[in-house]
């Protein structure tokens, strides 16, 4: 997989470059609108993240340039713009996800597989899973078109899940991607293990199969139902 990173901070461009890489990923780097917009032109690429203050031409119109040449590459915004507008005009120019400013590596990196995964053939701003649906935008959830009434750090604990469906997501990156963790002398594990309890009651316990699975030793996961009964705590 082949990915454009547009981002004008050197810092956050090469961290992210280098993350990718880790991952496995070949990554290419340009740092305005222009040079983005060349390489788009000369080269394919599996992915694209895009920031939006850039010199020259906003992530904005090489957004709507990208889509004017018709090219289906996915584009992921990356940005510290977090306003509700901006998300709205990213994903209604055509970008298939929007990602934060401050942002935890671990998220970026499970928001470029999901959409690996997903290759664009779902709208952008949905998830889907066994059933469970979260609208990412109105920041709503629903299992089996029964809607579930989360809180916010509920709701960030389903779509990390979402995102990493059927395979296992470790209290660690809970920590870092949800919490925002940085060192401390006290783990998260506690509070983690309460708000995935609450999570479980009410995704699971009012339905026939249990899709929030422990996975011990490791962390958790979302995964299909397996038959196995919903716990109650």
């Amino acid at each position: 997989m082949r990915i454009l990173i547009i981002e004008d901070d050197d810092a956050i461009g090469r961290a992210v470059a280098a993350a990718l890489a880790g991952e496995g990923f070949a990554a290419d780097r340009a740092a305005d609108g222009e040079s983005a917009l060349d390489r788009v032109r000369d080269a394919h690429y599996d992915l694209v993240l895009l920031d939006l203050n850039l010199p020259g031409l906003s992530g904005f119109q090489v957004l709507r340039a990208i889509r004017t040449m018709h090219l289906p590459t996915p584009v992921l915004i990356v940005t510290a713009r977090d306003h509700v507008d901006d998300r709205v005009e990213g994903l209604d120019l055509g970008a298939d996800d929007y990602l934060v400013k401050p942002f935890a590596m671990a998220e970026l990196l499970a928001r470029v597989r999901a959409l690996q995964r997903r290759a664009g053939d779902e709208a952008p701003y949905r998830l889907a899973h066994a059933g469970v649906e979260l609208d990412l935008l109105r920041r709503t959830a629903s299992r089996d078109g029964r809607q579930l009434d989360l809180t916010a750090k509920e709701f960030e604990v389903l779509e990390l899940l979402m995102r990493n469906a059927e395979k296992p997501v470790s209290r660690s990156m809970l920590a870092k991607v949800v919490w925002h963790d940085v060192p401390r002398a006290t783990s998260l594990d506690n509070v983690i293990d309460v708000h995935l309890g609450r999570l479980r009651k009410k995704i699971d316990e009012p339905f026939g199969t249990r899709l929030v699975h422990t996975i011990r030793g490791v962390g958790f996961a979302l995964k299909a139902g397996d038959g196995d009964p919903p716990q109650r705590s």
